[in-house]
């Protein structure tokens, strides 16, 4: 065989591999392809399950409808017991407010202890988390909207199910669990979790058997908040990740059985676009200050009024109001985030 002829038959080979390549190139990108739409089919199809507007377009202490890729907003989480319900109702067992500020991609997170004695609407003196039982997410919306004086943009809901679940999809957490300590696990086993001192990773059942725990707590409800604050940054941590974007279908099947919110499909994804670089470390946690105390038997927490104005002033401060003045540390709303915001222009 001569020269000429050797060289033919390399340019034949050489075809057939490159056809090989460009074949499975092209199988790769058809296949991402229809990975990301299945996902967001699925996406699309869980935020309609769980899709609930309450009725209204913006809260009653706004003047206008915010944008949550413009203008800092506020979200409501709510931890519901539905066990005992069947599903329905139920109490809320956790009530956590978080504010988004989009200037500098920062989140405030306070949590409210569920036996604070308050006002609520057309109820009278109560624990916050009575509201829930009495009238839903509504009342309790409307509770946390007169207690801290500012507006709840959105809300969540999400039940022990959806909450053990999310935690399993995304591999579990790690905590640094402040002291010893045994919980009774939530399911029908009652068995006992031991937790320990130090670092630790939990599951799903481990996660929320900690940050439930309260009687062994020396610091009763403010350890449990401090601890279920713990938890949500953990779980925010590796939502992040970019290990979760093979699981988003998974996440997103269980927002849609066991989440519930008034946050529209194109919202979430404005949020997503907008706190797309968001890391734990721009969130802040805040501290509530209160004691506890009996008032006809019946135990409560009560909170510190020059600490509830603090509080108040700091999450008014992060949504860009105006703040009371009376408490040490407040400012003034900025012009971006005022009542003349771009998106009421």
């Amino acid at each position: 065989m001569n020269r000429k002829d050797m060289k033919k038959v390399k340019k034949k080979k050489k075809r057939p591999i490159l056809r090989r390549i460009l074949g499975l190139f092209l199988l790769l990108f058809i296949g991402v392809g229809l990975y990301i739409g299945y996902v967001f089919y699925q996406t699309m199809d869980a935020a309609n399950d769980s899709y609930d507007d309450l009725g209204r377009d913006k809260s009653k202490l706004r003047d206008y409808a915010v944008n949550i890729s413009n203008d800092p907003v506020s979200i409501l989480l709510l931890g519901v017991e539905d066990y005992s319900s069947g599903g329905k109702g139920g109490r809320s067992d956790t009530l956590m407010v978080a504010t988004f500020n989009p200037k500098d991609q920062s989140m405030k997170l306070l949590s409210i202890p569920r036996d604070t004695r308050v006002e609520i609407p057309e109820e009278g003196l109560d624990k916050i988390n009575h509201s829930f039982s009495k009238g839903g997410k509504e009342l309790t919306i409307e509770t946390v909207e007169d207690f801290l004086e500012i507006p709840i943009d959105y809300y969540a809901t999400v039940n022990f199910d959806g909450f053990k679940n999310i935690v399993d999809i995304v591999g579990g957490i790690t905590v640094n669990v402040p002291f010893d300590f045994t919980q009774n696990s939530d399911d029908r086993k009652a068995e006992v979790l031991e937790f320990y001192e130090g670092p630790m990773e939990l599951d799903g059942r481990y996660a929320l058997a900690y940050a439930r725990m309260r009687m062994q707590d020396p610091n009763n409800d403010i350890g449990r908040n401090e601890r279920q604050q713990e938890v949500v940054k953990a779980v925010i941590k590796e939502v992040a990740s970019a290990g979760t974007l093979f699981k988003v279908d998974q996440l997103t099947d269980e927002v849609g059985k066991n989440v519930e919110t008034n946050m529209k499909v194109s919202e979430l994804l404005g949020f997503y676009q907008k706190y797309s670089n968001f890391s734990t470390s721009n969130i802040e946690t805040i501290k509530l200050d209160g004691v506890g105390e009996y008032i006809d038997g019946i135990s409560y927490w009560l909170p510190e009024e020059e600490s509830v104005i603090e509080t108040q002033d700091i999450l008014k401060s992060h949504l860009g109001m105006q703040t009371s003045g009376l408490s040490s540390g407040d400012t003034e709303p900025t012009d971006e985030f005022d009542s003349t915001s771009s998106s009421e222009q």
